[in-house]
């Protein structure tokens, strides 16, 4: 089994974006969504709904990020 940093993506209600992504990291997104979906035995997801999932993935383990926002907001 393929370890991805995405659990299946839950429901939620979509919120409208424009959004021009480069062929080849649409590629990878539909790749990927088919990947998860095997992984859960769910269907592939749309590769778009990776978008959300992934950039609060990648917020929730940057250090660096977590740092400058505590040193940003020190009464937090």
């Amino acid at each position: 089994m393929t370890k991805l940093k995405l659990r299946p993506i839950a429901d939620h209600r979509p919120v409208k974006v424009t959004l021009e992504l480069p062929a080849s990291l649409h590629r990878d997104l539909t790749t990927y969504a088919e990947i998860l979906g095997r992984e859960s035995d769910q269907p592939p997801t749309e590769a778009i709904r990776l978008i959300v999932p992934m950039l609060q993935r990648f917020i929730e383990t940057d250090r660096g990020f977590a740092k400058a926002r505590r040193n940003a907001h020190p009464d937090s």
